[in-house]
């Protein structure tokens, strides 16, 4: 685990944030980060699209970011189950 130094206001930013949201400051920043490292890759992506990912992600094990920055993150054979949800009716 690292040490990131943040500007006081993005600080004060996460906490109100972490508050609000119940989670804690840590995993807000990292919330935020996934996030913005996602929208970086995928600009062509939406927030909930992003959200969608990342909860698709999780049920396979967690963010890979080798798969996001290939691409391959909603690609079949991927470890995501997203080609199972998308044949199953809702």
């Amino acid at each position: 685990m690292g040490i990131v130094k943040i500007s006081d206001q993005m600080h004060e930013n996460l906490r109100l944030a972490s508050t609000a949201l119940s989670r804690s400051i840590n995993s807000q920043a990292e919330h935020w980060m996934r996030v913005g490292m996602l929208a970086e890759m995928y600009p062509d992506l939406d927030h909930r699209e992003i959200c969608q990912m990342l909860v698709r992600a999780e049920l396979a094990g967690g963010l890979d970011v080798t798969l996001a920055a290939r691409g391959e993150l909603d690609k079949p054979g991927a470890a995501t189950p997203t080609a199972r949800a998308r044949k199953q009716p809702h």
